[in-house]
């Protein structure tokens, strides 16, 4: 993550009942039906006013590709099943807002980072906002974070 500077707290545990072993099952993937895998985590600290999600692939050929930004979660929310008032979604780099799932290449695992990070502000982004954008925002606004790798393999 470009421009974010985590202050001196203990990271969030990020977890996912549905990313066994790390890995991503295909229902989860463009192969399947591209479901977004269920997540969770900790308590973040006290003085959160926001939280932010980015899933990005830092393995593709041309670059960390982004598949998933969601923002303005409310900061007593420890899990998502499905998007909860107020949350908003950007524009991931399949050019879609919302979720896209892991499509690498055939070849070699690709990794994949959830970053749930844990903010002392509230953003004010509208929906539909690119990573360049929401972590321009956030630059200095990480009180902590936490992350999750699953990798996904095509045959």
């Amino acid at each position: 993550m470009n421009g974010t500077r985590q202050r001196d707290s203990a990271p969030l545990t990020v977890s996912s009942p549905d990313l066994p072993g790390g890995r991503f099952r295909r229902e989860f993937t463009c192969d399947g039906a591209n479901r977004r895998p269920r997540l969770q985590w900790n308590t973040p600290p006290s003085g959160t006013r926001e939280l932010a999600i980015e899933m990005l692939d830092p393995d593709a050929p041309g670059g960390t590709f982004t598949h998933w930004l969601a923002y303005g979660i409310p900061p007593t929310i420890s899990s998502l099943a499905g998007l909860p008032a107020g949350t908003l979604e950007g524009v991931n780099d399949f050019g879609r807002r919302g979720y896209g799932g892991p499509c690498p290449p055939r070849g070699a695992a690709h990794h994949y980072h959830f970053v749930v990070l844990a903010l002392d502000t509230r953003l004010g982004l509208a929906a539909g906002v690119t990573r360049s954008a929401l972590e321009s925002r956030l630059t200095g606004h990480v009180l902590v974070k936490g992350e999750l790798v699953a990798t996904y393999q095509r045959a």
